[in-house]
């Protein structure tokens, strides 16, 4: 078993969806991601929060046994975003963004960290990203994350970041923008010709896309009767795929990455039934374990078993 490294942001949000609104909760994409991934290996943790950052929101981390030495707390206040969701559940409409304590933020690794194995950048500045690199002195599989907003203003430097790492995971519509294609199956092709062996495209209720080493593999999602807040799903997916790989120890061939994938397809599962982190924070392995054996009996047909056999 490895450690994962991530770095990202921690924040406070405020989330209205159809099923409700709940104002000023824990969010941010290392505190979905680190949740997710604790299920299965030891977490690492490089981020930025404020002073108003609530001790029972790091102590949920820490019982975990996640590392928080690489949090910087300095004065002012956390992260902070507002967004809504109205019909289209896969399309958040972002009310209000404030950076605070994070527009200043520059990743510095604990000595422990540098060796990380498994390294996740989440979604931050490609030049921040790439500064991270920079300071790791050994590492076996690096992936990132990006959004629109980096593909529209500094492209240069989000090329010369894939190029650099070992998978992408990204929504359907980032995709698209980055290739300048319409057609999925084109995108990702072309994405793995700016340097990135393998591509995850996160495609919401509609499952995922991998593709890696010129095959492909599509799923679906697991099957939710009520969504409730889709927010940090693509994070808590991305937490899943690594925690997974990571909890292998080694570098993963790409029939790991299918697993992964699905993996992190079931933890977003959990992510959406509540508001938050709340649902994937209370999920145990033996819950997962048995999400993945109704999930393995629907995409395959399968009698309940053979599945979980075949992918191990």
């Amino acid at each position: 078993m490895s450690s994962i490294l991530v770095v990202g942001s921690l924040g406070y949000d405020t989330i209205t969806t159809p099923l409700g609104r709940r104002e000023n909760i824990l969010g941010g994409s290392a505190n979905y991601f680190s949740l997710a991934s604790s299920i299965f290996a030891p977490v690492r943790i490089v981020g930025v929060v404020g002073e108003d950052y609530k001790s029972e929101d790091m102590a949920l981390l820490e019982a975990r046994s996640i590392d928080t030495q690489g949090l910087q707390k300095v004065n002012g206040e956390t992260f902070f975003w507002e967004g809504r969701y109205e019909d289209d559940m896969n399309e958040a409409i972002t009310v209000e963004t404030r950076l605070n304590v994070f527009q200043d933020f520059k990743p510095e690794l604990p000595e422990s960290y540098k060796a990380s194995e498994f390294v996740f950048l989440a979604n931050i500045d490609p030049e921040l990203q790439m500064d991270v690199l920079s300071q790791l002195s050994s590492k076996v599989f690096v992936g990132a994350d990006t959004m629109n907003f980096w593909i529209g203003s500094k492209r240069a430097q989000l090329e010369n970041l894939i190029s650099k790492v070992d998978v992408l995971l990204i929504n359907e519509g980032e995709c698209r923008q980055l290739t300048k294609s319409n057609n999925i199956v084109h995108a990702v092709k072309s994405l793995t010709e700016m340097g990135v062996e393998s591509v995850v495209v996160k495609r919401g209720e509609y499952g995922f896309m991998l593709y890696s080493q010129g095959q492909y593999f599509m799923l679906p999602a697991f099957p939710v009767a009520e969504v409730i807040d889709p927010t940090g799903a693509g994070d808590t997916f991305a937490g899943g795929f690594f925690g997974y790989l990571a909890g292998n120890g080694k570098r993963p061939t790409i029939e790991h990455l299918k697993e992964a994938c699905v993996y992190g397809c079931l933890l977003a599962s959990y992510t959406v039934q509540d508001f938050g982190v709340a649902g994937v924070a209370r999920v145990t392995k033996s819950e997962l374990d048995s999400r993945l054996k109704n999930y393995a009996q629907m995409v395959s047909g399968l009698p309940k078993g053979q599945f979980e056999a075949e992918m191990r």
